[in-house]
């Protein structure tokens, strides 16, 4: 146990995990709730997990409930880290798209995260913001990865996408997506030299006449219910994955 910590954000992507996990014995941390599980002899849904024996199968995934927004993010990385020393750390959960530039329901494998909410006024903006840019060290991964998924630049803001910010956004940092954490664990976990692994899935699109979701927080609800079923169903491969080429 503890060889793999899988980090969920936000209150509906943690719902969404225990409805998928609805016999998991529960525990809990000064973020939330978190569970053990032998990741091969789970169900989720019809499928069982499997983990070969060569990946380590004992020694078991820890759900942890990290927290919305980047406070909540940064410390219960750092907890994680701290008391259950993984040898790789995945952030499942969703992200909002820019209308046009990525589709929704597509999987983003995030390499770089940007804090983009931070005002400076007195020195270097831009020295501010990079001081909180982390490029996510992915080589351990190989080029030939177990899903499909998009490796991308993640833009983080303790706020949803405003309309008004996309295109700066765009032309300023390349960004496609944007969620409240990415930027927060990647950060965290880069000065512990943690091996990070971001798996986020576009709920809805964010456009110039506004947002899919915005108003409706029963479609993303719904939205992320599948998201969430999908990389829950296909974290298996990754950890399968990840452990091995560590080994």
């Amino acid at each position: 146990m503890g060889k793999v910590v899988v980090l969920i954000s936000a209150d509906a992507e943690w719902r969404a995990v225990r409805m998928l996990l609805p016999c998991a014995n529960i525990g809990s941390s000064p973020y939330g709730e978190w569970f053990a599980a032998e990741i091969r002899a789970t169900l989720v849904g019809q499928k069982i997990y499997t983990l070969a024996a060569e990946y380590e199968p004992d020694a078991g995934v820890i759900f942890m409930q990290g927290g919305w927004g980047k406070i909540a993010a940064a410390g219960s990385t750092q907890f994680a880290l701290d008391r259950w020393n993984p040898h790789l750390l995945v952030n499942l959960g969703t992200c909002g798209g820019f209308e046009g530039e990525v589709n929704r329901g597509e999987t983003l494998l995030v390499d770089r995260t940007v804090v983009y909410d931070i005002v400076e006024q007195m020195g270097d903006f831009e020295e501010h913001i990079a001081h909180y840019t982390t490029d996510i060290d992915l080589s351990w991964l190989g080029d030939r990865l177990p899903y499909t998924a998009r490796r991308s630049l993640l833009v983080s803001a303790d706020r949803d996408l405003l309309v008004e910010d996309l295109p700066l956004l765009k032309e300023r940092y390349g960004a496609i997506a944007g969620d409240w954490e990415s930027g927060a664990i990647a950060w965290v976990a880069m000065r512990s030299q943690a091996r990070l692994l971001i798996l986020r899935g576009v709920t809805d699109l964010v456009s110039p006449a506004g947002g899919e979701a915005y108003g409706n927080i029963a479609r993303f609800h719904q939205a992320t219910g599948e998201i969430m079923q999908r990389l829950l169903d296909e974290l298996p491969d990754w950890v399968a994955h990840g452990l091995c080429r560590q080994a």
